[in-house]
């Protein structure tokens, strides 16, 4: 590495930015004794919002009726994934739930978590009511469209 009249060698920074861009990383840092270059971008916004379904798209997949018991009305009161990724029930595996069964809910409190290309995505319930059942494990792979959480 070689030192410029105005600083850092600049096609070093430029390397460093194309590492970022080939690997998807937001951040990169090199130190090499006392010198120390770190070479970032903000990462995209995530936004947890259903993508609406084209007419011809087949309708989202229903679970297997094992997982789901009889007496919810899932394409009804169900909260769907609106992404692929891991759900989680709490912010950490120590911390407090998000809901419980049982538990009222306010329209956009935070229902659960997905992570996503690791991005943690905080899922919002779209209306008031009361959680009557759950329908994944905590830290369980989830498709898009699956249901999650049923709100009556």
């Amino acid at each position: 590495m070689s030192i410029k009249k105005n600083g850092v060698d600049q096609q070093l920074i430029r390397d460093l930015a194309g590492i970022l861009n080939d690997t998807n990383l937001t951040e990169i840092e090199v130190e090499l004794g006392d010198l120390k270059v770190r070479v970032s971008r903000q990462a995209p916004a995530v936004h947890a919002v259903a993508a609406p379904q084209p007419a011809y798209a087949p309708a989202a997949p229903q679970p297997a009726a094992a997982s789901v018991p009889a007496e919810f009305d899932v394409s009804k009161n169900a909260v769907a994934s609106p992404m692929v990724g891991t759900a989680y029930l709490a912010p950490s595996p120590d911390a407090k739930p998000f809901i419980e069964i049982g538990q009222k809910v306010k329209e956009g409190q935070t229902l659960l978590i997905i992570e996503a290309m690791k991005t943690m995505n905080q899922i919002p319930s779209p209306r008031a009511g009361t959680v009557t059942a759950i329908l994944f494990e905590d830290a369980q792979p989830v498709e898009y469209g699956m249901p999650l959480v049923v709100i009556e």
